[in-house]
């Protein structure tokens, strides 16, 4: 791969982190949930305010960073450490989406239901713009694929052990930090659960052959 290709598809791999990051901003101002992966961060956010959804998202990845380093250690690349810089840039923009969306009301249930649906669409859409662009994986994807190849285990079977994992997790968490009521995992997490990797297969269907030859 050339340097200018190389070049074009981490710039594609940026602009997919804005759009996924918007995806989660408005999947977040319904108030019904997000995504599995960013509902731990989504909990926290909500109990200790003194840090943003944004960088909520960046503690957790670099968690799920430095998850990847215990487990392949050695196998672990050097390459794999721009995940930390791009977890920031996540992060931000996920801040920036919030801060875009902030005097949208939503205080109506269908509203809220419709920013799910429309973020879920968009964080999708961002999610194929990475596929699509090939160079590093988000931490999310890279954690799973850590542990498939460690433990030889099919990585779309542990990608949903863990979804389902990292929304127990938030559950009982948000049990706990709000006595007994349930917060920041909730319908729009398992719509988002059941539809993003729908989404992500028709955009990238749907773009592959268009945005690869601008890539070369």
């Amino acid at each position: 791969m050339s340097k200018k290709e190389t070049a074009k598809r981490y710039i594609l791999f940026i602009i997919s982190l804005f759009f996924s990051a918007m995806g989660v901003a408005i999947t977040k101002k319904g108030n019904l949930g997000v995504s599995p992966i960013s509902s731990i961060p989504n909990v926290l956010s909500l109990k200790f305010t003194f840090f943003s959804l944004g960088n909520w998202l960046i503690v957790w990845n670099c968690i799920l960073i430095l998850g990847q380093i215990l487990i392949l250690r050695k196998n672990f690349k050097p390459i794999e450490l721009l995940q930390f810089p791009l977890s920031f840039l996540f992060g931000y923009f996920t801040d920036f989406g919030g801060w875009l969306l902030h005097t949208l009301n939503a205080d109506i249930y269908l509203v809220r239901i419709a920013l799910v649906i429309i973020g879920t669409v968009v964080l999708g859409f961002g999610i194929s713009l990475s596929v699509i662009a090939n160079v590093v994986m988000n931490s999310g994807e890279a954690f799973v694929r850590a542990l498939s190849d460690t433990l030889k285990k099919d990585f779309g079977t542990l990608k949903t052990i863990l979804d389902i994992s990292y929304v127990i997790t938030a559950v009982i968490l948000s049990l706990i930090f709000f006595n007994m009521h349930i917060e920041g995992a909730r319908e729009g997490t398992v719509i988002a659960a059941l539809f993003t990797g729908t989404v992500v297969k028709f955009f990238t269907y749907l773009l592959k052959n268009k945005i690869n030859p601008l890539l070369q």
